[in-house]
């Protein structure tokens, strides 16, 4: 016979573990179930230790930079990656920690580690154990894409999730795609002392930014040592000592090059393959995805799909939002859905880029009047004092109802400052109220008011 539950959630990332939470708040006996670790790709391979290593690569970078400031760093500066590594664990292993200890205080709640998969809509297999409920939920994120290029297989690489393990310098980086992982780590390591080489199958990077977005975060990658190849993809990969031989083709112009270390970031899969979906009587898009509606219930009654896996969002604070719609749907007896919810992330190149609602690209397709204004960080007196003049903020208004469409601000802060214009998009306000608003001086968001003062309809 099954085991009886209240509530059964397969995967802990940044929705399980918080929905746990609060169904064994309840008092509601619950089965979390998690192959790996705690915390998901965040905690363990993603933003947690990512923005870790950031750091550590911005105190090099620096050192390097303090006679800019007339402070002086007598001799080298250089990297002990072993001690980068280091620190990163001991910031990983404190959030796991509290993530275990927390859940581990719940009565009701119980913890087993393992591979979930169906066996019925109602029925989950876990290490030989059968656990039934009325309420499954869905929370098994997504890994690194690996493409099938010939010779792959007989070639170490590195995925974001294997980044975590190195504690060597890489003589020669070469990272294979250069959309947000892929950027975010070529920076780091050529900050480090690495030489780092980017390819990107397109004609740009970030290519879901604007152009005059996407030609900054370039210029700002590059002024760090990193070297682009655009428009080429790999035919071929081969061995080369501890490192790989790479068969290019640029455009129609073949040739090759030696890596010490390949780093794979060209896109995530969703967690779905292990699932045994079909015997909950689920099935996924063409993608992989499980298919939710605005409240993230599938089709099949009872069960909720959150986070990575559900193809509506592809960032913690998404995922997180998920748990809070679904708490609130099934805990609360709310009807929050992600109907209106924002777009808003942030690429942490360093300086970050932050962005909410939709691009100019996007809003040149609207068909209705819109205002745009941008500025160089160079007029901004914060980032003049700080020495960091890098990059543009960008903001685009509809021009019949006032209210801010979206927003782009990469340089100094960027990644703070947007969550501004955020509020007033949440808000549903006119740009004006931000305009008629007193800042403190010297930020950079007292800028923002001086760039809404010079809209202009988009051409």
């Amino acid at each position: 016979m099954p085991e009886q539950f209240d509530a059964i959630i397969i995967g802990a990332g940044q929705s399980g573990p918080f929905l746990a939470a609060r169904l064994a708040g309840k008092g509601l006996k619950t089965a979390l179930v998690e192959r790996e670790h705690l915390g998901g790709t965040c905690v363990n391979d993603g933003c947690t230790p990512t923005k870790t290593l950031v750091a550590s690569a911005r105190a090099a970078w620096s050192a390097r930079h303090a006679k800019d400031f007339g402070v002086v760093v007598k001799g080298p500066v250089t990297v002990d990656m072993k001690a980068v590594k280091a620190r990163k664990d001991k910031v990983v292993g404190a959030s796991v920690k509290g993530l275990t200890d927390w859940l581990a205080s719940l009565p009701t709640l119980e913890y087993i580690k393992g591979s979930g998969r169906f066996a019925a809509a109602n029925e989950v297999e876990v290490n030989g154990r059968r656990l039934t409920a009325p309420q499954i939920f869905i929370n098994t994120g997504a890994t690194a894409a690996i493409p099938d290029w010939p010779g792959l297989a007989k070639v170490p690489y590195l995925t974001n999730t294997t980044m975590m393990d190195l504690d060597v310098l890489p003589s020669h980086l070469f990272i294979a795609g250069a959309s947000y992982i892929g950027l975010e780590f070529a920076q780091m390591y050529a900050r480090f002392g690495a030489k780092v080489t980017v390819i990107e199958r397109g004609p740009r990077p970030a290519t879901r930014e604007d152009e005059d977005i996407s030609a900054a975060i370039r210029q700002i990658v590059e002024a760090d040592g990193v070297t682009f190849l655009f428009n080429t993809t790999v035919q071929a990969v081969a061995k080369a000592g501890n490192g790989a031989l790479l068969s290019l083709d640029t455009g129609g112009r073949l040739s090759s090059v030696e890596a010490s270390h390949l780093l794979i970031a060209l896109g995530r899969t969703p967690n779905t393959a292990d699932l045994n979906l079909a015997a909950a009587g689920i099935e996924t898009d063409k993608r992989g995805y499980i298919p939710v509606d605005d409240h993230l219930r599938t089709k099949v009654p009872g069960i909720w799909a959150m986070g990575d896996v559900n193809g509506r969002g592809a960032f913690t604070h998404t995922s997180y939002n998920d748990f809070e719609i679904v708490a609130d749907n099934v805990l609360d007896g709310g009807d929050r859905s992600i109907a209106n919810r924002i777009p808003v992330y942030g690429l942490f190149i360093d300086p970050p880029l932050g962005r909410a609602g939709i691009t100019e690209t996007e809003a040149r397709k609207l068909g209705r009047k819109v205002l745009i204004s941008t500025m160089p960080m160079a007029r901004v007196s914060r980032a003049k004092e700080r020495g960091e003049t890098q990059g543009l903020m960008k903001v685009l208004v509809d021009a019949e109802t006032e209210k801010v469409l979206g927003a782009s601000i990469l340089g100094i802060g960027g990644d703070e400052i947007v969550h501004s214009l955020l509020q007033l998009m949440a808000g549903d306000l006119s740009y004006k109220t931000m305009m008629n608003t007193v800042h403190i001086h010297p930020t950079v968001t007292e800028l923002i008011p001086t760039l809404l003062a010079d809209l202009k309809p988009l051409e």
